[in-house]
Formats: C-alpha cells, structure tokens, sequence
C-alpha cells in the first residue's frame, strides 16, 4: 500500500487487500511459466532497487489489480488495452467465436496468424463470445460488474443495442470506468457515420499536410490516428482512476466511474498545434511543405553525396549559429538578420541551398557526424532494418524477442514509457481464439454443464 492518501498509483491498489495482490502475483508467475518468454537483444540497466513494500507492485506492475473488458477490434481499443495490460492490468479481450479480431489475420501471417498481433495483445486473456446473442451480453455485463474499466471501439449506438450501453453498466456498477473510442464521438451529426483512422486523420487536418505542395496528400504509413485516439483514450482512464479514488465514501467505496468519450478525428486534432488559432488570427491555411516545417527554420531533409538524406535541425537561435559554422557559412552564422527565427524563415529557401549544397558534397555518415560534433541535431531517415541493427535502441530494452510456440524466436517492440520502480513486463504471449473462456466463465460461477451448453450453441468459443 501506498501510505499517502493522494498517491496516483493509490487508486489502483486501494480497493484491493494484501491477500488479492498476492493472489495476482501468483497468477502472473504462474502465466509466465508457460507461456513464452520474453528477452531482450542487449542487457538493459537494472533500476534502482525499490523499497521493501513496493516488491509485489514492481513485479506485477502498477495497474496489478485493475481489472479491464476489452470490446473492442483492430487497433484503437485494443492499443489502448495494450498498454493498461504492459503495466499489470488483467485485461479479458471479448471476440467474436470463429475468426476472431480481424487483426489475427492482418498482414504477415505465422503459421496463420499476424505476427502484429503478438504485440497487440500481449499480456491479454481472450473470451470468445457472440455478443449478438442474449446469454453473452448477460456474460458481459456480469463482467462489467465486478471489472474497473471496459473499452470499447464500436459505433456509437452498438453497445446500448446489445444492452450494454453505460446507463446499464453503470447502474450495475457504479464505479466503472468506461472508454468509447469512436470516428466522431458519441455525439454531434456525424456520430453514426463509420469512421476509420485514415478518415480521422483527414478531418483531422494531419493529411492536408502530408506529402509535397500541389501533389495528392500522402498517407501515414502507420494507423497514426488509431494509436492517437489509443494514447488519449489511456490517459482518460488513468485520470478517470484518479477521479474514482477521490470520491471513494461509505456511499461508493469504490469510488464513482465515469464515461471517456474519445473521438478519432479529436484526437488527431488535439496534436495539430498552432492550425486553428493561425488561421483565426490571420485566416492562414497551412499547406503541405513536403519535408520541411513552415514557418521554422532550417530544419528539412538534406541529399547527400551517397544518395542518403539527412534530418537536419537548426531552427534554435544558437544552433542555428553551430550549423553555420559546421558548414563553412560563417558569414551566414554571424549576420543579423538571421538571427533569430523569423529573419531565417523569410530567407529559408537561401538557407536550405546552403545546407543542402553542403550536404551533397559528404555521406550520410560524414554529415551526421560532423553535425553530431557540432551539437546540431540531426538523423538519418531509419527503416526497420536500420532499427533492428541500432545499439540505442538496444541498450533501451526496445529490441525484445517472445518465444513462439514452436519454439522460434520473434522480434517485438519493447515498452514505453519506463517507469523506474513500476516497469512494464511481458508476462505471457498473446493468447489463442478463445483461449481463457472457459477459465474466464468458471471464474464469474458458471459449472461445467453451463459452459458446454454455451459452446454446443456456438455462444462461446
């Protein structure tokens, strides 16, 4: 226990006894002694040691004890469940029997599934229901009576036609905290259209920004939209958690739960800086400017000699003046109306032939390290390859390998962020269609018999 009474991790421990947390230390050691381990390609520096009493929390995680429902598919509920999970949260992911998340079969498949859902749904348990039919939707809800956190990712209206909307749930259980992840939000004229990352990050403004002036605007090669809509939607929980804990009264023990509503489109918004009051301000619309920042400078891609390019970012007032020197324009470096950051935008096509002129008579490697010399930040454009080669992220624990079933090794990205104390931790691989249903339906009371019913009608799976 933290003793503090306004602690953050403190709601997640408090409503939980000694006994409990022991409970899910053992279930987590148990996991993990089946069910694939987790290495990383280079010796990661151990932390701190941690004080006595917080042993059981460093080894289950922070959010040990959180119990979430994940209802959701693809990848802005379930990244979202992702994270909650890589701390600790006991997370059952509900899918529909037979084929399951589409995300199993997305992309490169091994032995039939996604090597991408390795990574989505690690440290999850899976429970395979029709949610189209009444006895699932009675599972569900005896579920979100006893769990802390349900997400889901359908489209607004699906989960009250299932009867499972908040009202229901949240009269059940008062203390639940519920995340919606949607294209537009549970409200407004366009919550019922279908929305998708891609659509989102369009209205959002990001893709009237992607790609070269007067070319079609490019896409993010990354569902960047989802994962941002994912990010938002976590940090909703955890400040919902907290909510939660500062109204716990003999009234609610637990706590009082709320609604999260996470639009797609918002989120993706909510990260596009100064758009709104620039064009409020000037009516300026900010167009696409290719590889280069409009109205910061100099910072672009630079070709150099071997075909490479260079990230080059010189718009700090003192870096400016290093990189000048770097690249032999002392005269550059010292004039006065360079100085700060507007004069340089005014002359930034002048101050992008410099450097680019310069860049093309040295490698990749040389300007980088010239550059690295100098104290102006720079970077060569990595591919994966590149990645899975680098010492940094090495050294960071961000190059992992899960032990597969057949006993091969997979790469995987390692976890962000790092906490100190209370690291994430891969406890167990992500799991088989259905793998935990009959656990998770034994664990909330149903008897053998129940269960086999349910599988001969195809309710589960």
């Amino acid at each position: 226990m933290f003793s503090r009474p306004n602690s953050f991790f403190h709601p997640f421990f408090h409503p939980f006894s000694d006994a409990h947390s022991h409970a899910c230390a053992e279930r987590t050691r148990r996991r993990t002694a089946h069910s694939g381990a987790m290495t990383n390609t280079a010796s990661f520096p151990a932390a701190t040691a941690a004080p006595a009493d917080a042993t059981a929390a460093t080894a289950a995680g922070p959010l040990a004890g959180l119990k979430v429902i994940e209802l959701g598919q693809l990848i802005a509920g379930p990244f979202a469940a992702r994270t909650l999970a890589d701390f600790g949260a006991e997370v059952i992911k509900i899918e529909p029997p037979g084929a399951g998340d589409p995300l199993r079969t997305w992309r490169l498949l091994k032995d039939g599934t996604s090597v991408w859902w390795q990574v989505q749904s690690r440290n999850k348990r899976s429970l395979a229901l029709d949610l189209r039919e009444a006895e699932a939707q009675a599972i569900v809800r005896q579920l979100a009576a006893e769990a802390d956190v349900l997400i889901e990712n359908f489209r607004p209206g699906a989960m009250e036609g299932w009867g499972l909307g908040p009202d229901a749930l949240l009269a059940a259980n008062p203390a639940l905290v519920m995340l919606r992840i949607s294209g537009y939000g549970q409200t407004g004229p366009y919550r019922d259209r279908p929305g998708f990352g891609v659509v989102a990050e369009a209205m959002g403004g990001l893709r009237h920004l992607t790609g070269e002036p007067g070319r079609v605007p490019v896409r993010v090669g990354v569902s960047i939209g989802d994962t941002l809509a994912s990010l938002h939607g976590v940090i909703g929980v955890l400040l919902a958690m907290q909510h939660r804990h500062a109204t716990v009264s003999a009234a609610h023990p637990k706590g009082i739960g709320q609604v999260i509503d996470v639009a797609l489109y918002e989120a993706v918004f909510n990260c596009m800086e100064s758009l709104l009051p620039e064009y409020g301000a000037f009516g300026a619309v900010r167009e696409a400017a290719g590889s280069a920042l409009p109205g910061i400078a100099p910072t672009n891609a630079y070709r150099c000699a071997d075909g490479g390019y260079a990230i080059v970012a010189g718009n700090g007032d003192s870096i400016f003046r290093r990189l000048m020197a770097c690249i032999g324009r002392p005269d550059l470096a010292s004039d006065p109306a360079l100085a700060g950051n507007a004069g340089r935008v005014a002359q930034v096509a002048m101050l992008d032939a410099a450097i680019g002129d310069w860049a093309a008579q040295h490698t990749v490697d040389e300007v980088l390290a010239a550059l690295d010399a100098a104290h102006v930040p720079a970077g060569r454009i990595y591919t994966i390859a590149d990645i899975a080669a680098d010492p940094h992220y090495a050294a960071r624990g961000m190059l992992q390998q899960v032990r597969m079933p057949d006993g091969s090794a997979l790469a995987v990205p390692g976890f962000v962020p790092k906490l100190s104390l209370t690291p994430a931790s891969h406890r167990h691989n992500a799991p088989a269609l259905g793998a935990d249903t009959d656990a998770v339906l034994r664990e909330i009371g149903l008897s053998a018999e129940q269960i086999a019913a349910l599988h001969a009608r195809g309710i589960v799976g």
